[in-house]
């Protein structure tokens, strides 16, 4: 079955999901909406993307640019006014995490931006590693489990642990933020540039 732009769009102004898993959703669901939002409140994607918190519209991008010149990111950070976003201790915090996205190399700020595809691919590699473990069934899906949360705390910004000060998360670092100023603070989006990488 072919899926429209607008199904997607619609089922996108329903949960809040990203493209990409709206489209994924809809074709698993054979085009039907309603079990699509099942599909997605299943996997945790609409729940997470339609946060209880309030709207962080306002705040900051910041760069960081690694000695030699060689190395560069720039970070979206938001918060909730213009107010919190112009202070010492805010821009400190996107400082630090653009140089943190500098040196961890995450590919994604949260664990609900990583596509299905990739994470089924996932599965399959840690299935194809454990093929002769002959292990029960149940065993090896905690076993991939375990796997696959090990895949987001390398990839996934937000469950990595700060290069500054390595016992601490980054969700962490930003929940300590929060409480400070009392806003909502979100990591929107970041880019890291490598001279010569694709």
């Amino acid at each position: 079955m072919s899926i429209s732009a607008t199904m997607v769009k619609e089922l996108r102004e329903k949960t809040g999901v990203g493209m990409m898993e709206c489209k994924t959703a809809l074709k698993e669901s054979e085009g039907d909406l309603e079990k699509a939002v099942i599909y997605l409140r299943e996997r945790g994607l609409a729940s997470a993307a339609k946060k209880a918190g309030r709207v962080a519209a306002d705040g900051t991008v910041t760069a960081y640019i690694h000695a030699g010149g060689k190395l560069g990111v720039l970070i979206e950070l938001n918060s909730e006014t213009d107010f919190v976003a112009k202070t010492e201790d805010f821009q400190k915090l996107a400082r630090d995490l653009a140089m943190h996205v500098a040196a961890a190399h995450p590919l994604y700020v949260r664990r609900e931006e990583v596509p299905a595809e990739v994470i089924q691919q996932e599965r399959e590699i840690f299935k194809a590693q454990m093929a002769e473990a002959k292990k029960p069934a149940e065993i090896m899906e905690k076993i991939i489990a375990g796997k696959l949360d090990k895949y987001f705390e390398e990839h996934c910004l937000l469950e990595q642990n700060f290069v500054k000060e390595p016992d601490k998360k980054i969700s962490q670092l930003i929940g300590e933020m929060v409480a400070k100023v009392g806003e909502n603070i979100q990591v929107r989006r970041f880019m890291r540039f490598k001279v010569g990488e694709e």
